[in-house]
């Protein structure tokens, strides 16, 4: 989605192909301008994270798969931001789940949402539900309370990365079990999510799709083990643990960086 050509051996590739992926999604109509402001808070906290995956990051993400393949109706919710950032990986994992694909945004016009169904679709998504919007969450009075009857409305699990607070907590209450990717295990969605996948969602997604696939043939049995067996809490005092402990001695991290790489 961007003109700007990184050299994949630039140490930090994975980082500026990001921004420009945002970039290019807010001149595209999909992303608000706000989304940019959501990233750099996101990028600081993978910053701190030593920009990897934890191995707590990755049973997660088994959990997650596990979650989706036991679900009746599973869905991906979608917002501006997931879809410059992973188009082509949600509807990898749609299809390798069965899950339905939902647009979602606080920042909500009939073209936004269009250009983003549009923007899915061409990364192989066939359905993409959202614009319907006949549907609401309970006790929320913004846009995001708004989804398709039978898409979110109806699901039992709900995977919601990059999500608001307050919209996680209500989907809770409203009887979902939930899947959230966030970099801040002390945010909302984090603490109130079944599970809660502190880890980049670059990375993140295309793990659950891995992980999917390898339990694709598994009897329920398998799946409900690796459900019950992981430990949401642990999971988030382990990415505390490696927010507060990581190094930033010289010589010792892999995520150098300085004003000048940001411009």
């Amino acid at each position: 989605m961007s003109d700007v050509e990184i050299p994949e051996d630039h140490p930090r590739y994975e980082s500026l192909l990001t921004r420009h992926r945002i970039e290019a999604g807010v001149e595209k109509g999909i992303t608000s301008k706000q989304g940019l402001i959501a990233q750099g808070r996101g990028e600081a906290f993978d910053y701190l994270l030593g920009e990897q995956t934890l191995p707590s990051a990755d049973e997660a993400a088994r959990a997650a798969a596990a979650q989706l393949l036991l679900a009746e109706r599973p869905v991906l919710s979608v917002n501006g931001n997931v879809a410059a950032l992973v188009p082509g990986e949600v509807v990898a994992l749609a299809d390798a789940t069965g899950a339905a694909i939902e647009v979602n945004l606080f920042n909500r016009t009939a073209e936004r949402m269009e250009r983003i169904a549009d923007h899915l679709r061409e990364h192989g998504a066939e359905e993409v539900l959202g614009l319907t919007a006949d549907g609401r969450i309970p006790g929320l009075s913004h846009e995001r309370a708004k989804v398709d009857a039978e898409g979110i409305g109806a699901a039992d699990v709900v995977l919601v990365p990059l999500e608001d607070g307050d919209r996680a907590a209500a989907l809770a209450e409203a009887g979902k079990t939930e899947v959230v990717i966030d970099l801040n295990p002390g945010s909302r969605s984090a603490r109130v999510a079944d599970v809660p996948i502190v880890d980049n969602i670059i990375r993140a997604v295309p793990a659950i799709t891995r992980h999917a696939q390898d339990l694709a043939d598994a009897p329920r049995e398998e799946l409900q083990y690796v459900v019950d067996s992981f430990d949401r809490e642990e999971a988030l005092a382990d990415a505390e643990r490696a927010i507060r402990e990581g190094s930033f001695a010289d010589g010792e991290g892999e995520n150098d960086d300085s004003v000048e790489s940001a411009e």
